[in-house]
């Protein structure tokens, strides 16, 4: 059926969000559509009801298609775990580790796959609307490239080029990167699109002409600098480092941090400002405190030691609301085995002692759907997390695993797996209440938890306390709030001529 597929000038252009945009247009005008990433790297990874890995990027425009997010719609996520290497999931599963050479020599064995899944998205809905990732005029690569153009040839699809002009320097951009292109690659780009741009519509349109003239391709529309309550895309994106309201919680920046969209949801309470830190003199004095989790937990934890910020969240955990979630949960316990040298390779460290529990990495990934309770005796503490009770959900997405000393209490027991029942306790709390860590990513999206640390945080505070909304009806307010704008910025008579379709679809 019919494809479109949109790929940049570099990385962070806008692309994912763009697709979004693109994918709920489609759907509202009455279409079955479905996302399409052939490759993505990226830390922000999520768990699907059956268990499978996936990048984040591809589940919001799954919800933007009205979807279930399945691994399909991503089926290879490179998660980097250094400099030069990565852990490989395939079709949702742990493939292997590699390094960066071994994994640009191995690309080629996945065409065959990738095409054979694409073809199948093909005859299931009406249109697939494709990512690229980074740039396609990458020419070090091209020989192998499995995500822009080498996707887009291997399944004959028509391409959109974006541009960035918030960063400077857009035309040069454009221009550049078609002149990189191979003839046969120039004839599949049938547009431009013009992203993030602050300004006068009227004094850009002589360049969008001048451009037009140089790369003989028509500019598809400029769309403005907007901010909206979605999450983050992957790659590089700039995250808040100020204090914007009146409750600063604080979130450090590890170097290999995965899952920063586990704090989106707590972003959106009124009074709650959501800053990240990657050095010690940016700590201040928080309301609450979060380690997230990485992707090398015991290398990030020897930075948080070596650059003095360890003994700072030592000292903040006296008195203040210290959360981990994931590997920021194991770097509160007390050790940290890794036997296999899963992660890193060190094979054992010191936690920061302030849970009771420790940590051995295993070979095997633990990734499943979580449903979990909070179940605890009536108190009278209000400056601590010990009152909650309720339910929370999420995803777990870890290779080690925890034992409980004497004076660890669990935070959750999690019921639900995967659509299964289970039962099975989940992170730990200390006993004056105020440290804890999960494993559940994405504990903030129900609301809960959210509401009840929000008003646990305004209540220290002297706030009135507030009543919370649901998440899921903020996405989907603001996945119509992106179409709207996108609409009405780009041509979609032109989309739909590129797709070979006449535009709404006919009920």
């Amino acid at each position: 059926m019919a494809k479109i597929m949109f790929q940049g000038t570099g990385s962070s252009v806008g692309k994912s969000i763009l697709v979004t945009a693109l994918c709920r247009i489609l759907t509202q005008d009455g279409y079955s559509v479905v996302p399409f990433k052939s490759q993505n790297m990226s830390l922000n990874s999520y768990i699907t009801l059956d268990g499978k890995e996936m990048g984040r990027a591809q589940v919001l425009q799954a919800y933007a298609c009205n979807r279930e997010p399945e691994a399909y719609m991503n089926p290879i996520l490179l998660k980097p775990t250094g400099d030069k290497k990565c852990q490989i999931i395939v079709n949702g599963e742990v493939y292997g580790n590699s390094t960066a050479m071994e994994y640009h020599n191995m690309k080629l064995q996945f065409r065959d796959m990738l095409k054979e899944q694409f073809e199948k998205l093909e005859e299931e809905f009406d249109i697939v609307v494709m990512e690229g990732a980074g740039s396609p005029a990458e020419i070090n690569l091209r020989d192998r490239d499995i995500v822009n153009m080498g996707m887009a040839e291997l399944v004959d699809a028509p391409v959109f080029l974006i541009g960035d002009i918030d960063k400077g320097g857009v035309f040069a951009s454009l221009a550049g990167t078609m002149m990189l292109l191979s003839e046969d690659e120039k004839q599949r780009v049938k547009g431009t699109v013009i992203n993030k741009f602050r300004g006068d519509v009227e004094i850009l349109k002589p360049g969008l002409d001048m451009l037009e003239d140089i790369i003989h391709i028509p500019c598809a529309g400029v769309v403005p600098h907007f901010t909206l309550d979605l999450e983050d895309e992957d790659g590089a994106v700039e995250l808040n480092t100020k204090i914007t309201d009146k409750i600063d919680v604080v979130v450090i920046k590890l170097p290999r941090m995965s899952n920063f969209t586990d704090v989106d949801a707590l972003a959106l309470e009124e009074d709650i400002s959501l800053r990240f830190v990657t050095k010690l003199e940016e700590l201040g004095t928080p309301d609450m405190l979060i380690i997230p989790g990485s992707k090398n937990t015991i290398e990030d934890l020897m930075y948080l030691r070596n650059s003095g910020i360890e003994k700072a969240i030592k000292e903040y955990a006296e008195n203040g609301l210290l959360m981990g979630i994931c590997g920021g949960y194991q770097m509160l316990g007390k050790s940290l085995k890794d036997p296999y040298f899963t992660e890193s390779s060190i094979e054992e460290v010191e936690g920061m002692n302030l849970l009771d529990i420790e940590t051995v990495f295993e070979e095997k990934k633990i990734t499943t759907r979580a449903k979990a309770l909070r179940k605890v005796a009536s108190v009278n503490d209000l400056n601590n997390f010990i009152g909650f009770k309720g339910e929370v959900y999420g995803y777990e997405i870890h290779m080690g695993t925890c034992t409980y000393g004497e004076k660890a209490k669990p935070m959750f027991e999690i019921y639900e797996k995967n659509k299964e029942a289970t039962l099975y306790n989940d992170g730990a709390i200390n006993k004056k209440g105020n440290v804890f860590g999960t494993y559940i990513h994405g504990v903030f999206d129900g609301v809960e938890f959210r509401e009840y640390v929000a008003n646990l945080l305004r209540e220290r505070k002297g706030i009135d306390k507030k009543v919370s909304s649901t998440y899921e009806n903020i996405r989907e307010k603001e996945l119509d709030k992106l179409a709207d704008l996108v609409r009405n910025s780009i041509d979609m008579e032109l989309i739909y001529k590129t797709l070979g379709i006449k535009g709404k679809k006919e009920k």
